[in-house]
């Protein structure tokens, strides 16, 4: 009998801004866990690697680097490990202040239109040290070759268009792949720039929108976690058989027991968007999982040949998530954020109410909370240690018996 190919294993790398370091610790996890079964020799474990608003900017650092995989894990973790605020956004109290007053003002006073035509603020806060960042420590031009060499078979983003309303996947393979169009989302092959990732991490109304050129002409691209219907599924036209998911938020958050005083007083603008925020970053993700678990039961009951007479497949998932609330998290760190951030979110509110809470957890860039996501991030992945063995096919390696009396 001919040998079966091994399957096409996916990364799916979910956005939420800070949050992201979570992912981190995973990634830490499945690679010491490859290197005790002794399948560290193996190549890159995921040669189609997708992800969407800070988990893009993961995802690309990782596929730069997929011809060494430990090797640039260990970079990735070194650089969230030492995170700070002003590496993202220009966190100075001129600048922080400055666009703060902007926005209450536009959102505070009733001449807001003429104030508008006026001031035209972008964003809360302006992510130039981002791009900046991005610039020297993501090497795109690597792509193509890494490609070619088999390191790799795709990379793939995702933002949301302001211009048109669709929800737009960007990839890169070393193949040719036809693009792919689904309601209110499409796909467009090309060349991944740092514009692209900047695009798809640009949470809404705290970092400005990126342009980018579709077929001719520019349109305005935001977050990609805004109208993504369905998280998993460019893995999967980009040829995944089997994927592993790892979210920046607990798939279903339990009913915390409220604060003293917690419901008493109007919501402050750190709780509305806190909340907002956690419905755009956390709910699809979740909504996507179940439906593709239900598909995966329904084929289950289709009989093997009329399965094999059609188009669909299972595809297997793997999927791991935060065993914490990260906004409970992040309220412990609040007094990290630099001070006009903090005075801008509401200050000692934003650390008293786990909604306001919420908002910091995505603009906590600081390496206290980073690391304390990365060290939750391995922890979760080690206690599914059995099921990482068993869905990328690795057995664990004996260890020598001692041979003292």
């Amino acid at each position: 009998m001919p040998e079966t190919s091994p399957a096409t294993t996916g990364l799916l790398l979910t956005g939420g801004g800070a949050r992201a370091a979570y992912q981190v610790g995973v990634l830490q996890a499945i690679a010491e866990i490859r290197r005790a079964a002794g399948a560290a020799g193996g190549g890159n474990p995921f040669p189609v690697i997708t992800g969407t608003s800070a988990g893009a900017i993961n995802a690309a650092v990782l596929a730069c680097g997929a011809d060494d995989f430990d090797a640039v894990v260990a970079h990735i973790a070194q650089f969230w490990g030492e995170f700070r605020a002003g590496q993202v956004y220009r966190a100075d109290s001129l600048s922080v202040i400055g666009s703060g007053a902007r926005w209450r003002m536009l959102l505070g006073l009733g001449r807001f239109a003429a104030n508008w035509m006026r001031v035209k603020p972008r964003s809360l806060l302006d992510n130039t040290p981002l791009s900046q960042m991005l610039e020297r420590m993501v090497p795109l031009d690597r792509l193509p070759k890494l490609m070619q060499q088999g390191h790799l078979r795709a990379l793939a983003v995702t933002a949301s268009s302001y211009s048109s309303g669709e929800h737009v996947t960007f990839f890169e393979s070393g193949t040719p792949m036809a693009p792919w169009v689904r309601s209110q989302r499409l796909s467009v092959g090309c060349r991944i720039s740092h514009a692209h990732l900047l695009a798809s991490a640009a949470i809404p109304f705290v970092f400005p929108a990126t342009a980018l050129p579709m077929e001719g002409h520019t349109e305005y691209f935001g977050d990609g976690s805004m109208r993504q219907s369905a998280p998993i599924a460019a893995a999967i036209h980009l040829g995944a058989q089997r994927i592993v998911v790892i979210g920046a938020g607990r798939m279903h958050e339990p009913r915390e027991a409220p604060a003293p005083n917690t419901h008493s007083g109007y919501p402050t603008m750190a709780q509305i968007a806190g909340h907002a925020l956690s419905s755009i970053f956390l709910d699809a993700l979740a909504v996507d999982i179940e439906r593709l678990r239900r598909i995966n039961h329904t084929l289950g009951l289709i009989p093997e040949e009329a399965r094999a007479a059609s188009a669909l497949r299972p595809i297997d998932l793997l999927v791991i998530s935060p065993s914490e609330r990260l906004d409970v998290i992040a309220a412990r760190h609040v007094d990290a954020l630099p001070g006009a951030v903090r005075h801008l979110l509401g200050g000692s509110q934003v650390a008293a109410d786990v909604k306001g809470g919420a908002l910091a957890s995505y603009l906590l860039f600081e390496s206290g909370y980073t690391r304390e996501l990365m060290a939750l991030g391995h922890a979760d992945a080690m206690k599914q240690r059995e099921e990482v063995l068993r869905f990328f096919g690795w057995e664990e390696a004996l260890q020598p018996q001692s041979t003292e009396a």
